[in-house]
């Protein structure tokens, strides 16, 4: 990325403003909307499958209730994830819980570049098994070894470092994030721990303390800030120069950006 370019603005669960988060249809609208980039959360059913799913309850987003690592996918299969959202209201056919696997299917079949960002979620019953099964899934579609030509590049994103380092053994070429909603005590804003080289603070951390953009970056680090949808917010991330652009709204950021 150049800097005429301007920041990459990756699509916050889908355009999840618009429609559910997390379904196949909120990732293809960002797309047609010209998002660089997608970003999932990830976690483990009982038998073992990485589904996009960003609360441990499915209450919120879906008809079913109770733990999502408390369900196999065959069970999370008979529920709704789509009804709950207004941008949903009035569909016939019921939305179906997304896996990993189909978004990762969808992007590669798609006809250009794509940036995919996988945030895998703790705490979590299954603990490492999380990050061991998505780099099994991502070893499958050959993407835990990106390539300057590569159509479809991963990054991993977390909040917890032991999560990035576990990352960092199992596939050390995959690029990583530490997402940051304060800044924890012992961590080193220069200096990211565990190969991470990219910071991800919350824009309200950005609004409240925003020398961490110049501590991210003097340390050599991008910088991908989340969740971005204001316009006092956009124009706020776009002038310090940040790398990335997390929102649920991709397409006015992009208008924003004039793209």
């Amino acid at each position: 990325m150049t800097a005429a370019a301007g920041p990459l603005v990756f699509a916050h669960r889908g355009a999840s403003a618009d429609l559910p988060e997390h379904t196949l249809v909120a990732y293809e609208r960002a797309l047609a909307d010209g998002a660089d980039g997608l970003e999932c959360d990830v976690r483990l059913t009982r038998d073992g499958h990485l589904v996009c799913v960003h609360d441990r309850r499915l209450d919120r987003t879906s008809t079913g209730r109770g733990l999502v690592s408390a369900r196999t996918l065959a069970e999370l299969d008979q529920y709704d994830f789509g009804s709950w959202h207004p941008g949903a209201r009035g569909a016939v056919e019921r939305v179906p819980v997304l896996t990993l696997d189909r978004l990762v299917r969808t992007v590669l079949d798609g006809a250009r570049p794509v940036r995919l960002l996988i945030e895998t979620k703790h705490p979590s019953r299954y603990g490492s098994d999380v990050e061991r099964r998505l780099v099994a899934l991502l070893s499958r579609y050959g993407l835990t070894r990106p390539g300057p030509r590569d159509q479809v590049r991963v990054t991993v994103m977390s909040f917890s470092p032991l999560a990035l380092r576990r990352i960092q053994a199992l596939a050390p070429r995959l690029p990583t994030v530490l997402l940051l909603e304060v800044v924890p005590p012992g961590i080193r804003l220069r200096r990211l721990p565990f190969g991470a080289r990219v910071g991800g603070p919350a824009v309200d951390l950005v609004r409240a303390r925003p020398a961490i953009v110049e501590a991210l970056r003097s340390g050599g680090n991008g910088i991908y800030v989340w969740t971005v949808n204001e316009p006092a917010d956009i124009d706020l991330v776009i002038g310090h120069g940040v790398d990335g652009i997390i929102t649920d709204r991709p397409r006015a950021v992009l208008d924003r950006l004039g793209r």
